[in-house]
């Protein structure tokens, strides 16, 4: 799985940078960061996390609590639209 090697890390850190300031300025985890976006997106797309843990699962029905602007939004979408992600599978 290409995205877990060094090469994959380095390629995705602007990103990871970008979910972590953001989840910071949130007082949320980047993963609520994510499924917040994901949300956000359309009325029509609902994230489906695993979770092995109460605890997870409790954190991440926090993410429906979590508002991203518009601004935020458009920040996240063209990271992931420039960036050139390696993953398993090619998609």
């Amino acid at each position: 799985m290409p995205q877990y090697t060094e090469s994959g890390y380095e390629k995705g850190r602007e990103l990871l940078i970008l979910l972590h300031d953001l989840a910071e300025k949130k007082h949320a985890t980047p993963a609520q960061i994510s499924l917040a976006w994901m949300l956000a997106k359309k009325p029509f797309i609902i994230p489906i996390p695993g979770s092995r843990k109460p605890e997870r699962l409790k954190a991440n029905l926090g993410a429906a609590e979590i508002v991203l602007g518009k601004e935020e939004i458009a920040e996240i979408d063209e990271k992931l639209n420039t960036t050139e992600f390696d993953v398993f599978g090619g998609h």
